[in-house]
């Protein structure tokens, strides 16, 4: 093993579920306004994943108000209280950039739920 990795391991999360794009996620984060500290849950689709060890990312959309709000978010950041998986969902590719132009209602057609 390099010595990156060995330094990388220190940093790395332990407690976190097993998810792939497609899959339903509520993401717990800790965002901090002023003086105060809060948790936000952001609900939504993972439309991608990238990356391992420490650089490893996913990146969540959800509609809002009839409008798609995506975010990115470091698997490995202390920000993240928690990852919780909501529903599996079971897709033919890697990569759901597709889901940008569909409505919400072609979206769930799109990302059916395993069985």
């Amino acid at each position: 093993m390099s010595s990156m990795k060995e330094i990388e391991k220190e940093y790395l999360k332990e407690n976190l579920p097993i998810f792939s794009p497609g899959d339903t996620v509520k993401v717990y984060y800790r965002i901090k306004e002023g003086e105060k500290e809060r948790t936000q849950i952001f609900e939504g689709v993972v439309i991608s994943k990238r990356g391992d060890g420490t650089r490893e990312t996913f990146t969540v959309r959800k509609l809002s108000f009839g409008i798609g709000i995506e975010r990115i978010f470091p698997i490995n950041s202390p920000r993240i209280e928690k990852i919780e998986l909501v529903k599996e969902g079971k897709v033919r590719r890697n990569k759901l950039y597709f889901l940008r132009g569909l409505s919400s209602k072609r979206m769930k057609k799109k990302v059916s739920t395993k069985k």
